[in-house]
């Protein structure tokens, strides 16, 4: 029991019933090698609050953290956490670096053209968050794409993807440490960033000097969930777990813990 430490009672109860276990799951090479190796791994960035994040100490903490050791048990494996960012995300799932990528992945067509979603988790969008004192300034993407306004955003993922395809005139800065990106907004090194709403409302908790704007009204639609090898057999069997967390409402438990939100 040792590695359900961080895990909800909810849950607990769950991997405990009787036929919580899947009978057997045939034909999957992703299956066999966790069988074989007892082990899950698991690509996290570290750097994406509430989903994951890597502490001083050298541990993750985060949503996905929570469901990264719940699949595991439900596997009958150990969590191995591999560490990945978001623009080597591809390239480490092709090379078979983990088994599945959590941490916040939003669906994208670029990413399902190589590679296997599970069903999604949770809805998100693109919305600012700034100084408080500005954040009046930047309601619309007209207001933020203005010369003299500096808007700040990290490396390989949608986020600069929007803000390439969105930022025009604004001068448009890469910060490649996401861990310390929002000290650059309240420092006065950049005006905004775009990023998903989810994270705008938990930063601006952690940072009393910023402000997420609108996050309940984002630029943009998207939906969160794993990323997979091609697989049909593995996506089968983790899309089974989530169903049956959902059923019992343990998934909506872990995601109102981190976010205090309710999943769509």
């Amino acid at each position: 029991m040792r590695y359900f430490r961080h895990l909800p009672i909810l849950l607990l109860l769950l991997l405990l019933l009787p036929g919580s276990a899947a009978a057997r799951w045939e034909g999957s090479p992703t299956l066999a090698r966790i069988a074989e190796a007892g082990e899950l791994r698991v690509g996290l960035s570290g750097d994406y609050k509430p989903f994951s994040w890597e502490e001083p100490e050298g541990h993750f903490e985060g949503l996905d953290v929570d469901l990264a050791e719940a699949l595991a048990a439900d596997l009958d494996a150990r969590l191995v956490i591999v560490r990945t960012s978001w623009p080597t995300l591809m390239d480490d799932l092709a090379s078979g670096k983990f088994d599945i990528a959590m941490g916040g992945i939003s669906i994208t067509e670029a990413r399902a053209a190589t590679a296997f979603f599970t069903d999604p988790l949770l809805s998100d969008g693109k919305a600012p968050i700034a100084r408080c004192e500005d954040a009046k300034r930047f309601q619309t993407l007209d207001e933020i794409d203005r010369e003299g306004v500096t808007v700040i955003v990290n490396p390989g993922g949608t986020n600069e993807q929007f803000a390439r395809a969105s930022i025009s005139r604004a001068t448009l800065i890469l910060h490649t440490d996401n861990a310390t990106i929002f000290e650059e907004i309240v420092e006065g090194r950049a005006d905004v960033m775009i990023t998903d709403a989810i994270e705008t409302r938990i930063m601006a908790r952690e940072h009393p000097e910023l402000c997420a704007v609108n996050p309940d009204k984002p630029f943009t639609r998207a939906e969160k969930a794993y990323l997979l090898p091609q697989d049909e057999v593995f996506k089968m069997r983790v899309d089974d777990w989530l169903g049956r967390l959902e059923a019992i409402g343990a998934l909506q438990q872990i995601i109102r813990k981190w976010t205090g939100i309710k999943p769509e």
